[in-house]
């Protein structure tokens, strides 16, 4: 509508009708939700409107609706349909925020009084002014003020800003009087999800069992019934804004007895989208889960890890310490071949291992980001009980400056593996080596893995140990 035509129509658009929608009337509900706290809310309603102005009330919509994003159409007659105001009203009925309202206007004060023999009580009225409601209530009455109220309140009505429920309010003219398909879109805070996984070993630590589920969290103060349920997975960019006020607390967790099918998945711009296949009930306050996806048979790697820390380089400082702790780090490959080949959104993925009664046993945790398909899933699990490292530096100088070098450092390195485990283990040594550096002498052959990282793998024999020793030369 143009600004001189909007101008004109104001008045009939304060005195129209105001209509009310509620979840009675709704139709179809769709909810897409990203990872940060952010979801897009599509609610389809059928309601009758009167044709010309009217104010339509819209209930039961998110408390953390971000109101500038809410977008109106009509689905049946879009033909002279338009929206020209919109209001959230937030302010919800409570019995402080009446009180609130009535300040400086009158009430009914209603209080009982037993009658003199015994038998029964009477009802004594009396009109007063509310004056304040600041940590208590002021009233005023004809005689007299007083701070507390002697009776019951009664108010003769509930003021029109104030609402049971969260609701948009939007001033709009219809072409037609009849029942009509509004759809109403929306972003909204409140709404998150994450992916949680969880992996069971084999017994011989070759293979893992991999079941995906979507941790579903509903804090937004509404609630989201038979909606159809799609999740973007990647980190969507959002301009800088105040942040919304939550609203409510976490309920418990709705697990699914048994894994229903797979949701599917789709790329989307470059992000990814996973739609569940059938409609679900999303509750106020409420977290639940939903099946993502599951493999079983994936091929693993298991790999003991050493790291040793750049400042080793640079001086003399002989033993390093008596125990260096080992970690143990489990990994696979994302690949069709590996029973996987599908993007994983972001989560953690807990690891479980069956003991020889069968229990199954928490065995280490990592987070998982976004990963690609054909990408490697590498975690790590905890550090070895079993496995540990003692490092020492057997010789160091400082051979001075070397043409455009400032510093030249040599040092010797001794690291001693031990395994207590009835089975030979292999360890990774990674040696984080800086500026310009050779290696003169080793008694294991290494891998450069980057520009300054050095990897050694040495076997350890069962209920044994083995060394490894090196020489390197640093420029700086």
């Amino acid at each position: 509508m143009r600004p001189a035509l909007l101008l004109a129509a104001l008045p009939s658009l304060l005195l129209a009708q105001e209509i009310g929608t509620t979840l009675k009337d709704q139709k179809a509900l769709a909810v897409t939700i990203y990872n940060d706290n952010l979801a897009l809310v599509k609610d389809t309603r059928e309601v009758r409107l009167p044709k010309g102005e009217a104010r339509l009330a819209f209930q039961e919509v998110s408390a953390q609706i971000r109101p500038e994003t809410a977008l109106l159409r009509n689905l049946t007659t879009p033909r002279e349909f338009w929206v020209s105001e919109q209001n959230f009203d937030f302010d919800l009925l409570t019995p402080q925020k009446l009180l609130e309202k009535y300040v400086g206007e009158k009430v009914t004060v209603v209080r009982s009084v037993p009658n003199g023999d015994g038998a029964g009580s009477k009802e004594f009225r009396e009109e007063a002014t509310v004056l304040a409601t600041n940590n208590g209530t002021v009233l005023q009455f004809a005689d007299r003020i007083e701070t507390s109220a002697p009776g019951r309140i009664v108010f003769p009505k509930v003021p029109g800003n104030l609402r049971a429920r969260p609701t948009l309010v939007i001033s709009l003219h219809s072409g037609a009087e009849k029942s009509q398909q509004l759809e109403l879109s929306y972003l909204t805070g409140g709404l998150s999800w994450r992916a949680d996984y969880v992996a069971n070993l084999s017994a011989d630590e070759k293979t893992l069992d991999l079941s995906g589920w979507v941790t579903l969290t509903n804090q937004s103060g509404a609630a989201y019934p038979n909606a159809t349920l799609q999740l973007v997975a990647g980190d969507v960019n959002r301009a800088q804004q105040r942040p919304q006020r939550a609203y409510g607390v976490v309920g418990g967790l709705a697990m699914a007895k048994a894994a229903p099918p797979e949701m599917k998945e789709e790329g989307l711009f470059d992000y990814h989208l996973y739609t569940l296949d059938r409609p679900t009930t999303l509750a106020v306050n409420q977290t639940k889960q939903v099946a993502l996806l599951s493999a079983s048979g994936v091929p693993i790697r298991k790999d003991y890890l050493v790291q040793g820390q750049t400042y080793y380089y640079s001086g003399s400082y002989g033993d390093l310490g008596d125990k260096q702790k080992v970690g143990i780090f489990v990994e696979f490959d994302n690949k069709e071949a590996s029973r996987l080949g599908i993007p994983l959104p972001k989560g953690i993925l807990r690891v479980y291992k069956r003991d020889s009664e069968g229990r199954a046993q928490f065995v280490g945790e990592d987070n998982v980001d976004h990963t690609p398909k054909n990408e490697l899933v590498r975690l790590k699990l905890g550090e070895a009980f079993d496995v540990s490292a003692k490092r020492k530096q057997t010789d160091y100088k400082s051979l001075g400056r070397q043409g455009k070098f400032g510093n030249v450092h040599e040092s010797a390195f001794e690291i001693e593996l031990r395994n207590a485990k009835k089975e030979a283990v292999t360890v990774s040594v990674l040696e984080p080596l800086p500026g310009d550096w050779e290696l003169i002498q080793q008694s294991h052959p290494h891998t450069k893995e980057a520009a300054g990282t050095a990897k050694f793998k040495v076997t350890v024999p069962a209920e044994g140990s083995a060394t490894l020793t090196y020489r390197v030369r640093v420029r700086w």
